[in-house]
């Protein structure tokens, strides 16, 4: 009846014309399936009782989805489809593991609004630093913009291997080793462990450190210890080809090899 009182309103003849659809509270606990509305985009059924959302399954479409101050428990299998969404308005609900959450949305390439606070999940120690690493696309996250530098702190906390070796390789040297310390990216309530830097591949002088937050700090370190490089060249003018060295049309001569050395 909501959905019938909601086409009268705006004018709409078929299901097919639908772009918007607006069901905020009105104290729904349950939607019909509203697969007739294959062109539907914007939806908003925020502020009702709606704790199941089966009803989403065939609105492929969807680019803005409000489902805030419900009672959703969990989401997983509910919304992995809508590749096309951009905000989503999940706050308020609740969503208890963070994990099963986040994974949900994974998929979602193009999301880049997001709110997921007053939901059990964002007690979570590392909550906010965990959605930004797994949802690399999202730049609103509850209410406020994803910085660089947060950017960097989760690539810390959840991918320090990676952190490590793009350092490393800024110096010149790759390093290739196992952490003796891991993050699951299935972890949902606990915080996790920082990684310990390995003996053998200290940055300077900082032993057995979380690497540097400030890559800038990094570079200053290892510009002060880095070890001697050398370079040679050669003047190819002066070596003879394979054909003349089988005519013998050219005196062969010294090869005068120039060395350049330094820090």
């Amino acid at each position: 009846q909501a959905i019938e009182n909601q086409l009268k309103i705006c004018g709409y003849k078929s299901s097919v014309d639908v772009v918007a659809l607006y069901l905020a509270g009105q104290g729904l606990r349950s939607i019909p399936s509203l697969s007739q509305f294959r062109r539907l985009r914007y939806l908003w059924i925020n502020n009702n009782k709606i704790q199941d959302l089966t009803f989403l399954i065939k609105n492929y479409y969807l680019t803005e989805l409000y489902l805030n101050n419900n009672e959703l428990t969990d989401i997983s299998g509910a919304l992995k489809h809508l590749c096309s969404l951009q905000i989503l308005f999940l706050h308020n609900n609740e969503l208890k593991k963070l994990g099963k959450t986040v994974k949900e949305l994974k998929g979602m390439i193009s999301l880049q609004t997001l709110n997921l606070f007053q939901n059990p999940l964002a007690y979570d120690p590392d909550y906010r630093l965990y959605v930004i690493y797994f949802l690399p696309s999202v730049q609103l996250l509850d209410r406020k913009l994803v910085t660089q530098r947060e950017r960097e702190s989760a690539l810390h906390l959840y991918n320090p291997k990676r952190t490590w070796v793009t350092q490393s390789i800024a110096f010149g040297r790759r390093v290739d080793t196992s952490l003796e310390t891991t993050v699951e990216s299935n972890r949902c309530t606990q915080p996790a462990t920082r990684p310990i830097m390995p003996s053998g591949h200290e940055f300077g002088n900082n032993t057995n450190k979380v690497p540097f937050e400030d890559p800038e700090d990094a570079v200053l370190v290892r510009a002060t210890t880095r070890s001697l490089m050398e370079f040679s060249s050669v003047d190819w003018n002066k070596v003879p080809t394979c054909q003349e060295r089988r005519l013998k049309n050219k005196a062969e001569e010294p090869l005068e090899k120039l060395t350049v050395q330094f820090r």
